[in-house]
Parts: C-alpha cells; structure tokens; sequence
C-alpha cells in the first residue's frame, strides 16, 4: 500500500483561544495553523504532495511542508535557542529554504522531519518569556513573542498557497 499524507484530527480550537493567556493564544494560533498545513495534505500520495500545480511556479505541498520545517529551525532553534544547527533539508543557507530537492519518493520521511522539527521548536521555547530576548543573525534585537507572530503570519501566507494547490491537485477546498 502507498503512503498518503495522513488525516489529521485537529488539537487547536480557535474558539477557544478567546481568552486565554497571551501565551497560550500565540501557541494555540502557531498550533492552529501548523495543522492547516498538514490537513490541507492529508490524504494525497507522494506524487501529488511533489506536483507543481500552479503554473509557473514550482511550489509544491511537500516543498511547503519542508520551508515550514527550515523557517521553524531558523527562528526558534537557531534564532531564539542559539542552537547551533544546520539545515533540515536545504534551508536559509543554500538560499532555497527547503523548496528545491523535493522527491516524492522523499515524502514520508520529509513529513516526519517536520513534525520532529515542530516537537523540537516547541521544547526550545517552552519555559521561555516572551519578553525574552536574542540577537538576529542580522544583529536586531528580537523577542520570542516576535517569533511566534513572525511563524503565525509565515505560515497564514503559505496556507493560502497551500490551498492553491490543493486545488488545482484534486478539486479539494479548505483542510482536505
């Protein structure tokens, strides 16, 4: 049997971050839309996830899936926790973030490495205040709470690509 992305029964309730601490919100949203990502492919086989659909544009779902595991590494491990790390895939460094080198044979595994990846950004952060602060590559001095929102407007953006190519994949609409 073919692996597919599999389904994804949600954690994340948006009613109820309405009045939640301030850092259980960003967390819940960062959550919320992680999911997204992954609904958004449950239930599509490796070629799918690897198809460009959107043409001219190369972006693929997997490719999403990938940047998403490079952006989290970059901000939260190597941002925030100073982690000394190189890229998941191919990440900031080689300039292509994690969409290049996408295979469908790669699949499976690419999908657990983003969700290690999730679990290892949220233990570097957890513990941590959201005032606390660190120092961009750039040298700007930036706070955690600037990375959570900074993640949820990153992957707000990809989602809607997401969606995108879902459709043009299968004629699906919202989270599969």
């Amino acid at each position: 049997m073919t692996w597919t992305a599999p389904p994804l029964v949600r954690t994340e309730r948006l009613r109820d971050l309405g009045t939640v601490t301030e850092r259980q919100m960003l967390h819940g949203w960062l959550t919320w839309h992680r999911e997204t990502l992954l609904a958004t492919c449950a239930g599509l086989d490796p070629g799918q996830l690897a198809r460009a659909t959107v043409e001219p544009s190369g972006l693929t779902l997997l490719g999403l899936v990938r940047h998403m595991a490079e952006v989290e590494r970059w901000w939260f491990r190597r941002g925030f926790a100073g982690e000394d790390l190189g890229d998941v895939f191919t990440g900031p460094s080689d300039g292509n973030e994690g969409f290049d080198g996408v295979h469908a044979a790669d699949a499976e595994r690419d999908f657990g490495l983003y969700r290690a990846e999730v679990e290892e950004c949220d233990a570097a952060a957890a513990g941590h205040d959201l005032d606390e602060t660190f120092r961009s590559s750039r040298g700007v001095a930036l706070s955690l709470r600037w990375v959570y929102m900074l993640m949820i407007q990153e992957y707000a953006r990809h989602n809607g690509h997401a969606d995108f190519l879902r459709e043009r994949t299968d004629g699906v609409t919202g989270d599969g």
